[in-house]
């Protein structure tokens, strides 16, 4: 019997539209619920952190001022590049395994995985270079927000590498049933939200 490329290749593009829930790609909404229940209130979390730093650089503008110059905006710069960079190859993994998964998905998402160890690693490091340069928490508000906080973001990226841990070892497989698909898309979604959170933090403490 001959194969019939035509009729195999509209095939796969049912097969696709099933596994998106038979709704063109674009129009889908990524993930469960519950993980943007959760953006929703992590963001109104940070959005109270965000704000009080706001408030500090008000009230002791030269303190907050002087203390920013004392960060070395490269590390900043590499740790934001780490990020996005991240994002794109979780992003890329979703289209991949919207598109069957398979090894080209996992190794993604191991590149996305090694991103956010370089990041913490990186993280840690200032936090070293810091504290033996004698910048503490009790240094004064600006190092006490910039502790706080970055650790707390630090703690989201520790989270987000176990997740896309999971995320990994699903997209290994051949194909997937529509909440297969979602669970990775969730994982992908709190990857983007740890991401967005640092664009944020990068802007007030490196930058603002």
């Amino acid at each position: 019997m001959l194969d019939n490329p035509a009729g195999c290749s509209a095939t796969r593009s049912l097969q696709s539209a099933a596994i998106i829930g038979g709704a063109p790609e674009g129009k889908h909404v990524p993930g469960e619920i519950g993980i943007w229940l959760f953006v929703a209130g992590d963001l109104i979390v940070f959005a109270v952190f965000f704000v009080l730093i706001a408030l500090g650089q008000v009230d002791q503008p030269l303190v907050f001022s002087q203390a920013r110059e004392s960060l070395d905006m490269r590390v900043g710069v590499l740790n934001t590049v780490l990020l996005l960079t991240g994002s794109w190859f979780v992003a890329v993994g979703v289209v991949t395994c919207r598109a069957g998964g398979g090894a080209a998905a996992s190794r993604y998402f191991t590149l996305a995985i090694l991103s956010g160890i370089l990041f913490a690693v990186n993280k840690i490091f200032e936090w070293g270079d810091k504290i033996s340069a004698g910048l503490t928490p009790a240094t004064n508000d600006f190092y006490m927000y910039f502790f706080m906080f970055t650790g707390i973001h630090l703690l989201h990226v520790i989270v987000g590498i176990g997740v896309l841990l999971v995320v990994r070892r699903a997209s290994l497989r051949p194909a997937f049933t529509k909440r297969e698909l979602a669970t990775i898309e969730s994982g992908a979604t709190f990857w983007h939200l740890v991401d967005l959170l640092w664009i944020v933090l990068f802007a007030l403490f490196y930058l603002l």
